[in-house]
């Protein structure tokens, strides 16, 4: 155990990494000496940042809060405590039955934790963050919370409502972050769709792109996280003029039956969801788009999962990932919706649809066989460098396995030649002499 060393534990998605990024900085700048997801914790005092989203997040987080608690009996630890979206979603069941967690905080009352160890929260470092991703990439939260209580989600029940942040404190943090090498920007929000409407009046998520772009040493600017019902369409013009914004967008629909969409209460029909596929390509050209779809909600019966399968088919989504509905507690569904569905059938059609993907992803990196790409370059692995394509976020997407190669140089962009393609990754050589 090393005193005044603190390992924080961050787990789920990468909104909840920025929280930790805020906590960890105002912890370097109060002397602590931290580690960020140590394979052995060996800090007198241990944060883990939990996750309460879904059923498999909430097992991870109390399973890494139990083992903790041992290594606290067994003194290899002195303090334990928790904070998240798990202890905000269920703080009084959890303090009940957690007691070897020296206390549990919220998703928004961490700064106490800075109290309770003796440190004030200093409000002149709020847009700097002890950055973890690779230096070249962060990502941006740009909001919190949201306001379109989806029948199937628990995450208002955590969040509350949409807060945008201040669009000058994002600013702010964008060229803290540049300062420190990052030239990938991810923005990520529960609902990017709605940034600005609660401070300013008004949608300004294209004000706010434009902003970050015009900032030196910002590079690929990547959207993540945008609603389809009332859709800042304003956004398009922006990411098809604008070199820095990447022709990608993270949009979730869950569905395109009109019957499961509104038993999901997405407030938008199929007819508004093609409409807004059509716009997206026609305006963005070469646009890749991310989505998630849903199998299993209750009343999916088997047209309204037929009605989805051909909705992929003919959607052909550059990246696709997928759930089986599983009943989150508090939530509308789970009060107002049978679960009939069988979990087997869940399984098989998030199989099949998943299959489905595969086939269609194989198709479109065909497709870049023999195109000149620009990548940036993530890592270096044995046998060939690792970089991904503006279509590609990290960690969730495709990746190109580039072949090694004295020029290549981790963190730095460079142009390679596509010689291969397989399902979700490309083979490619670099081009020394793009100009050519």
């Amino acid at each position: 155990m090393k005193k005044n060393k603190i390992d924080i534990i961050s787990l789920g998605c990468s909104k909840n990494l920025v929280d930790s990024e805020h906590l960890m900085r105002q912890l370097q700048a109060s002397g602590y000496q931290i580690e960020h997801n140590p394979s052995r914790v060996t800090g007198e005092i241990v944060v883990v940042n939990t996750c309460g989203f879904i059923r498999d997040a909430q097992e991870e987080s109390i399973n890494t809060i139990l083992e903790l608690g041992e290594a606290k009996r067994k003194g290899k630890i002195r303090k334990l405590l928790v904070m998240g979206c798990l202890a905000e979603r269920f703080l009084a069941e959890l303090t009940e039955e957690l007691p070897e967690v020296d206390k549990f905080y919220g998703k928004f009352n961490w700064k106490e934790l800075l109290a309770d160890i003796g440190k004030a929260y200093d409000e002149s470092l709020k847009a700097e963050r002890y950055l973890t991703t690779p230096s070249h990439y962060a990502y941006l939260k740009i909001s919190e919370g949201c306001n379109r209580f989806c029948a199937f989600c628990a995450i208002p029940l955590i969040t509350g409502r949409h807060k945008s942040v201040p669009m000058e404190t994002l600013l702010d943090e964008v060229r803290y972050m540049v300062a420190r090498g990052v030239k990938e920007i991810n923005v990520i929000a529960q609902d990017l769709s709605s940034y600005g409407l609660d401070l300013y009046g008004e949608m300004k998520l294209p004000e706010l792109v434009s902003k970050i772009s015009e900032i030196d040493g910002v590079e690929w600017i990547r959207l993540h996280y945008a609603y389809p019902t009332q859709f800042p369409y304003e956004i398009l013009p922006v990411m098809a003029t604008n070199p820095k914004v990447c022709k990608y967008l993270d949009i979730a629909l869950q569905h395109i039956s009109d019957k499961v969409l509104a038993n999901m209460r997405r407030h938008i029909g199929k007819a508004e969801t093609l409409e807004l596929l059509r716009r997206l390509r026609a305006e963005v050209p070469g646009i890749h788009i991310r989505t998630t779809l849903m199998v299993g909600f209750p009343g999916e019966g088997e047209t309204e999962y037929g009605e989805l399968k051909e909705f992929l088919k003919e959607s052909r989504f550059e990246r696709m990932g997928a759930f089986a509905y599983s009943e989150e507690e508090g939530t509308y569904a789970s009060r107002n919706l049978k679960d009939e569905i069988p979990e087997e059938e869940k399984q098989r059609r998030l199989s099949e649809i998943m299959e489905m993907q595969e086939e269609i992803s194989l198709e479109i990196n065909e497709s870049k066989v023999g195109q000149v790409l620009r990548v940036i370059v993530d890592r270096e692995e044995d046998d060939y460098y690792v970089g991904r394509t503006e279509w590609d976020s990290p960690e969730v997407d495709n990746e190109v396995l580039i072949e090694k190669n004295d020029d290549i140089v981790v963190g730095e962009f460079c142009d390679v030649k596509i010689t291969e393609a397989m399902p979700f990754e490309l083979i490619a050589e670099l081009v020394e002499n793009p100009q050519n």
